[in-house]
């Protein structure tokens, strides 16, 4: 497998430790909390209850 990072982070909270990350190869975005020394990730769903899906040519080019 190539070095080429999966995941990218698309949102970032200066305060709260919250995160958006996409995966490059389904579009899938995640949320992401980190809290003292807890953390959790859960997939975002849409109001009909359906991930949500980044395009692959919306995502930024930067890693």
């Amino acid at each position: 497998m190539a070095k080429d990072k999966r995941f990218v982070k698309t949102y970032s909270q200066d305060l709260g430790g919250t995160e958006i990350w996409v995966d490059k190869e389904t579009g899938v975005n995640y949320l992401f909390h980190a809290s003292g020394y807890a953390g959790g990730l859960t997939v975002l769903i849409d109001s009909e209850g359906n991930p949500v899906i980044t395009p692959k040519s919306q995502l930024p080019v930067k890693e």
